[in-house]
């Protein structure tokens, strides 16, 4: 059980209906796994922020890695003028 502490921002918020939750990712704790379990939850709203948005795990843009159990993940949108 991989469980990561979620918060959503701007888009993602509408796309998962909330702005943070927990959620247990599975023996394959990635970002590629997170991005496969909220694409699964929570459809093409969630696909399309997640396509050109940012992880940012513990305050720090991430790509791709093994996430820490009990980690916290934020979730953002892209941003205009950023």
């Amino acid at each position: 059980m991989a469980i990561v502490m979620l918060r959503y921002f701007a888009a993602a918020a509408d796309a998962a209906g909330r702005e943070a939750e927990e959620l247990d990712i599975g023996p394959e704790h990635t970002l590629g796994a997170l991005r496969d379990e909220l694409t699964t939850r929570y459809g093409d709203p969630m696909a399309r922020v997640l396509k050109s948005g940012s992880f940012l795990v513990d305050g720090v843009v991430r790509r791709d890695l093994t996430l820490p159990v009990g980690e916290r993940v934020d979730i953002l949108p892209p941003f205009a003028g950023g």
